[in-house]
């Protein structure tokens, strides 16, 4: 097998089986739970669906929370909580203020702003409803792991239709480079056949003999000896 040929081979193995594991993992956290106290490794995992912290985390970001207590969060942070007790909505937004033990309560409160917001929450974020800060995110991911817990059932399908892509396509280039081969093989041949013609052919001249000089009979040879 050609190079290029066995380097695509390569790379659509590969693409194949980290678009499974994707769609496996999306599965396993986003499918079959609705709950967003999901976790792996410490970490949550959110689809953006507001502009407030743009440009740094757009509408269609996926965002990765570290879960953490309110002690190890600090102003400039970007921390994921639930604004109210009474709903399962939950914000990112950053930290503009730490307050500690807040009018005597032992408990630290938060004030928050999103980054497209031209002013600060109105409220105050105490530590038990903050979830932790963000540590990084992937655009527009979130929009993919949305359609994977609201159409799980079309994954199949369309995982499907990307190999048999894939294998049509990798068919093409192996069938260009077999066309490209033969044409070249048919070219050596037909470059060997002629130098095989032309070759036969000077093999095959008769020997020329040199001018003005003439053939010797034995009777005039042996009339030079007697001389």
């Amino acid at each position: 097998m050609p190079l290029g040929a066995r380097i695509f081979d390569i790379a659509f193995t590969v693409f194949v089986y980290m678009l499974a594991a994707a769609i496996i993992i999306g599965a396993l956290l986003f499918s079959f739970s609705t709950s967003e106290d999901k976790a792996l490794f410490g970490y949550r995992y959110y689809t953006v669906l507001t502009g407030s912290m743009s440009p740094t985390y757009n509408v269609g970001d996926m965002i990765f929370v570290q879960l953490k207590e309110g002690k190890d969060i600090n102003v400039g942070d970007v921390i994921t909580f639930n604004p109210s007790q009474d709903s399962d909505a939950y914000l990112t937004h950053r930290v503009t203020e730490k307050i500690e033990n807040y009018e005597g309560s032992g408990v630290t409160c938060f004030k928050t702003q999103g980054d497209a917001n031209n002013a600060q929450d109105s409220f105050l974020i105490d530590e038990n409803r903050v979830i932790g800060t963000v540590n990084f995110g992937i655009p527009m991911i979130g929009y993919v792991v949305r359609f994977v817990q609201l159409r799980w059932y079309l994954i199949l399908p369309i995982v499907i239709m990307i190999a048999v892509f894939f294998q049509l396509l990798k068919r093409y280039f192996l069938m260009e480079k077999d066309e490209e081969t033969e044409g070249s093989s048919a070219a050596e041949k037909e470059d060997v056949e002629n130098k095989s013609e032309k070759t036969e052919t000077e093999g095959g001249k008769p020997e020329e003999k040199p001018a003005g000089k003439k053939e010797e009979t034995p009777e005039e040879s042996e009339g030079e000896k007697k001389e």
